[in-house]
């Protein structure tokens, strides 16, 4: 039995997607164990782009379990377009298996994710207005509903009616807004009811059959370590561990089951929304990787801020969270540079440190310390083997290596599903 984690090292972004669905062949269920649909992960299979949002990147791996784990908040109409978005591309979601402990993100979570970053004005987080903060709010709150909850059409309807009371409170007391209309709400969940019984299921036992028959599994994660409610950019990050600390709450599972933690580490820098970003770009190279990477965010199309790959923010990511491997994605991306920079620590008031600050004020007063390496070739994606790879990318990933301590399992030379090269776990 084998438990690979595969999750964002640094803002999220990095290219998880693609890793996920190339690992999954190797596996015999994929689950994913936290987010929302804030998410965003984009694979390009056979020439086909895919984006999604909420259902396992494995779900394009024909014949693998897929679970949205309990550690998932779940909006039942964007997983039903995702789902008629896969089936009008002719991937069918047979295997897909939804916990029945996910709690659902309801309308009222989204108009209360809008309003509170309306009034927050210059000090928003810079949500993806998804509702996924105030969602985890109420589940920590022992207010939420969950899968489970829909699907009891006796008990549903009076606690969405007490939800909805308390809510519309809010709404047009502390916010102005214009309440919610229970019935149109409980006639639209009802719909939801009976279209996702068939995919409600007890997932923690399901995982615990396949870890008794020694499957493997493999646990995909959403966003990035420096969205991570405890280490990241406290406020501006998500309301979940998309870390390795995330899988055992997230999915069901007790930590024994890991045994290999791929971080996903992009060639450089990006990251959407608000927040310090110690080696953001603002000149003509910033806007080059942006377009030539087409860095726009998948669930948003908000052009996402680039800069140099910043090791101390990796490093910190490594040791948090017990990564195994580093998998580099966009290595192409910064083909065709005549220089590119890596940043190894921060030069604060002076002193020079190589921790990530807690403080968002400190951090704001950081500057990069760089090593420059010289560029390589644009075009990598015919190359398979690392010993192929130009001298100048292998000094890259070798640098990431000896700075960090962790091997480069996996280096992305393209956006196709076979434009990778595996170096083993």
């Amino acid at each position: 039995m084998s438990g690979i984690v595969v999750f964002g090292a640094q803002w999220g972004d990095e290219g998880k997607g693609r890793f996920v669905d190339y690992l999954a062949s190797k596996a015999d269920v994929v689950v994913r164990y936290q987010g929302g649909n804030n998410a965003g992960h984009t694979v390009v299979a056979d020439g086909v782009t895919y984006k999604l949002h909420l259902i396992p990147s494995g779900i394009l791996s024909k014949g693998k379990a897929c679970v949205i784990a309990n550690g998932v908040v779940i909006d039942p109409s964007a997983l039903k377009k995702e789902i008629d978005y896969l089936a009008e591309r002719g991937v069918s979601v047979d295997n897909l298996y939804i916990s029945d402990r996910a709690h659902m993100i309801m309308p009222y979570h989204r108009e209360l994710d809008a309003l509170n970053e309306k009034k927050l004005g210059d000090f928003k987080i810079g949500t993806t207005g998804n509702g996924i903060g105030p969602c985890y709010k109420d589940k920590v709150g022992r207010t939420g509903l969950r899968m489970c909850d829909l699907l009891d059409e006796e008990s549903f309807p009076e606690k969405l009616k007490k939800c909805i009371e308390d809510k519309n409170e809010i709404i047009t007391k502390v916010y102005g807004g214009d309440p919610l209309d229970y019935e149109a709400i409980l006639e639209e969940f009802r719909a939801h009811a009976k279209y996702f019984r068939p995919f409600v299921c007890d997932t923690v036992s399901m995982l615990q059959e396949y870890k008794e028959a020694g499957k493997t599994m493999l646990f995909e994660g959403a966003q990035g370590m420096l969205l991570d409610i405890d280490f990241g950019t406290y406020p501006y990050v998500t309301s979940s561990h998309p870390n390795t600390g995330g899988v055992c709450a997230g999915a069901g599972v007790g930590p024994q089951v890991i045994t290999d933690v791929i971080g996903v580490v992009k060639a450089y820098t990006t990251r959407v929304g608000e927040g310090p970003f110690v080696t953001e770009l603002f000149d003509a190279t910033g806007d080059a990787i942006r377009e030539k990477g087409h860095e726009y965010g998948t669930t948003t199309g908000r052009p996402r801020r680039c800069g140099w790959l910043d090791l101390v923010i990796v490093d910190f990511a490594a040791k948090t969270s017990g990564i195994t491997g580093f998998a580099v994605s966009r290595m192409d991306t910064l083909g065709g540079l005549d220089k590119v920079y890596v940043c190894t620590g921060y030069d604060i008031d002076g002193k020079i440190v190589n921790t990530y600050p807690a403080s968002l004020e400190t951090l704001a007063k950081a500057k990069p310390v760089y090593k420059e390496f010289e560029g390589w070739s644009s075009d990598l994606s015919s190359i398979r083997k690392y010993e192929d790879l130009p001298d100048a990318a292998k000094t890259y990933i070798e640098f990431i290596e000896q700075q960090t301590g962790v091997p480069v399992v996996m280096i992305g030379v393209g956006a196709g599903r076979e434009e990778c090269i595996y170096r083993g776990l």
